[in-house]
């Protein structure tokens, strides 16, 4: 019997072989980093969507000055409880990197600050508002800036 024939062959098994898992192993990791994104960016569009919901009902709560200050404050704690960033916040603190992370909190937690002013019956023309709009608006671009950062790796 032919030895080498033998060996040649086994050695053709195993590179086949080899190849082969490589190939699945590569395949396997693509499409899992795919899913991972794809699951990512459909936590992150939620969640701006919720955020911009809440942003957009307390707009106007505060452009309603003649409504009465307890009926502001009513619709300004509907508005964060309809709106469910909370629940997504915390989606996305399981999902994203830390720099994802601080600016969703940064955004949150004005928006929730936004939200105290109005219930204390602030409205749109008064200066505590307008600071706060203006730095949900930074700290919402911001966000949104990170989280594209993060779907482009």
């Amino acid at each position: 019997m032919n030895w080498s024939s033998l060996l040649s062959t086994g050695v053709g098994a195993l590179i086949g072989v080899s190849a082969t898992l490589a190939a699945e192993w590569t395949r396997w990791k693509r499409n899992r980093h795919d899913n991972d994104q794809a699951i990512k960016r459909q936590t992150y569009a939620e969640y701006l969507a919720a955020l911009s919901r809440t942003r957009n009902e307390l707009r106007m709560a505060a452009w309603a000055p003649a409504m009465p200050r307890e009926e502001r404050a009513r619709l300004a704690q509907e508005a964060f409880k309809a709106g469910g960033a909370y629940e997504l916040r915390y989606q996305v603190a399981l999902l994203a990197p830390e720099m994802v992370d601080q600016a969703s909190i940064a955004a949150f937690r004005t928006l929730r600050d936004l939200r105290d002013v109005v219930e204390a019956g602030v409205v749109r023309t008064e200066e505590p508002y307008i600071e706060l709009r203006v730095r949900w608006d930074d700290l919402f671009a911001e966000l949104r800036r990170q989280m594209r950062a993060d779907l482009q790796q």
